[in-house]
């Protein structure tokens, strides 16, 4: 008798972890690595420890979401000591850059007067030493550039640190996840498996390609305990996932999944971006989830570096089912403004392309192009970030992601090479959060509040989102849910009211749209568009 064939169940939750924190994007490369272990979740650590109870209370408190406040009630802080005190003990090194940072970036602050920078070099801290370019911009203002594929190669960036961990799901609340770590518990299966590592595609491919238990035992390394393998066996299923329906018509079908995430299918070529995904279970509101992609995705698109546009625990998921994975092109090197490339490349993903702006990519009758937009990272010098032209036969979309249109000018420049757009994607979240929220651990100097709240991670308002609209004679306008898909809770911790600005500002935009006999929404949830 054959052994039975073993399926993923559709509701496992599968958060990547790095030293028991949730791995969004700066927590990959070792700079942007190393000083958000030291100034934020050592800082946030240590206040628990302090004063759990003002965290239990802050955490119930909607004007706190988002805020540095460990969310496990007040409890668990014997498990949060040693955590931290793990963390200092094996992550010394990790300890030793981030201050090497600060170092080199307060001597050019106080020795960098406009002469030559030659001499600098003797002063670097001994371990940045071949880690770093010391430069001036063109008005003597100085600053440093790391070489960032040398640091992937040092001991400043540990596989072992990183794991998942595996549990069911059957609700949308989750702690949020740059506040509160990831800790153990009986009904969680932790895999200390790095990313890059053949097991996780394994993993993963059982969503839809069975197999026998011990063959997926032994594909995970699971050795024979019996709590491991209780944990396991329930988080499979003979049961196979729904049939996919894929795409054969001779237009364009998108699918909106939520956020920013949508797939667009055409002639055979499916594209999706800044793919963040639900898992299937019963919430009362309807989506598409991993049982809703194809069995291959020919290009993944990413448009900027924050953590709710690049997701790891989505890509992980569908890496073995990606052609291309495209990212904005960066080879600065600033702290601020980590290469994707060499992100995702560290992590296991081979085919990466990165796109520079005004660049194509072909397919079948038509082009992927990525375009220049302002805005979203608080003044910030980055270069992560694209919009996407997409052109498929006859239609085109422009997926504009959080572009704030801060000079309208722009879209001229860009209407004068695309011509007009039939359906814009567009994100309104014009009341984001202060510079700190997300850059704060990578500033060596504090910043006076004023600036601070002045510097926000904004989208377009009404009158700029209406600018593009009217500059690429939109027919049909979609703006994104903005974070109140209530599964993206973790990685948003945004809840808006009626009368929160995003919202009133995006439903004039739908409103005027409408008034002039354009198709327009906010999106929510599920919505798909078959065009001819």
């Amino acid at each position: 008798m054959s052994a039975e064939n073993l399926y993923l169940k559709e509701n496992v939750q599968v958060e990547p972890l790095i030293d028991q924190w949730y791995a969004w994007s700066h927590l990959l490369p070792p700079a942007t690595a190393a000083r958000n272990t030291t100034e934020r979740h050592m800082k946030i650590m240590n206040s628990y420890l302090t004063a759990p109870q003002i965290h239990a209370a802050a955490v119930k408190n909607p004007k706190m979401l988002g805020g540095p406040f460990i969310d496990y009630e007040g409890q668990r802080t014997d498990e949060i000591k040693a955590l931290r005190d793990r963390t200092q003990r094996d992550r010394a090194h990790t300890f030793d850059l981030s201050k090497a940072l600060a170092e080199v970036d307060q001597l050019l602050q106080t020795k960098a007067k406009g002469y030559s920078l030659q001499p600098l070099y003797a002063e670097v801290p001994e371990l940045l030493k071949g880690y770093v370019e010391l430069v001036y911009d063109l008005n003597n203002h100085p600053t440093f550039k790391l070489l960032e594929p040398l640091l992937y190669s040092s001991e400043y960036y540990d596989r072992s640190a990183q794991s998942l961990m595996l549990s069911l799901i059957s609700g949308d609340d989750r702690p949020f996840v740059l506040s509160t770590p990831r800790l153990e518990s009986e009904d969680l299966l932790h895999l200390h498996l790095p990313f890059d590592h053949e097991a996780v595609d394994e993993l993963f491919r059982l969503k839809t390609q069975p197999k026998p238990f011990s063959d997926i035992k032994d594909s995970l390394h699971i050795n024979g305990n019996g709590k491991h393998d209780a944990l396991l066996r329930s988080l499979l299923t003979p049961t196979p996932p729904r049939s996919y329906e894929p795409y054969t018509g001779e237009g364009v079908r998108w699918r909106y999944f939520g956020h920013a995430c949508i797939l667009v299918e055409t002639g055979g070529t499916s594209i999706m971006m800044d793919p963040v995904l639900s898992y299937t279970y019963d919430s009362g509101i309807s989506r598409y989830t991993y049982e809703d992609l194809p069995d291959s995705i020919d290009y993944v698109l990413i448009t900027h570096n924050h953590q709710d546009h690049i997701l790891f625990e989505t890509l992980l998921q569908i890496r073995h089912k990606v052609g291309c994975i495209v990212v904005p092109r960066n080879t600065g090197g600033f702290l601020q403004d980590p290469s994707l490339e060499l992100t995702l490349k560290n992590c296991g993903f081979k085919n990466v392309i990165s796109l520079d702006q005004m660049q194509e990519i072909p397919i079948k009758n038509g082009r992927i192009m990525g375009l220049p937009f302002l805005g979203e990272h608080s003044d910030l010098n980055i270069g992560t970030k694209l919009a996407y032209a997409v052109k498929a036969g006859p239609h085109s979309l422009l997926f504009a992601a959080d572009s704030c249109n801060i000079e309208p000018r722009l879209y001229k420049h860009l209407h004068r090479d695309l011509g007009d757009v039939d359906a814009l994607f567009v994100g309104m979240e014009c009341d984001g959060a202060p510079l700190t929220w997300l850059y704060g651990p990578l500033l060596t100097q504090k910043i006076e509040r004023s600036m601070d709240e002045s510097r926000r991670l904004a989208g377009s308002n009404y009158e700029q989102a209406m600018s593009i609209v009217e500059e690429f004679g939109c027919k049909e306008v979609f703006v994104y849910a903005m974070g109140q898909e209530p599964w993206l809770n973790y990685v948003m911790s945004v809840k808006y009211t009626d009368v929160s600005r995003p919202i009133t500002e995006s439903n004039k935009l739908i409103e005027t749209c409408r008034q002039r006999g354009l198709q327009a929404e906010r999106l929510f949830g599920e919505k798909e568009i078959l065009l001819p």
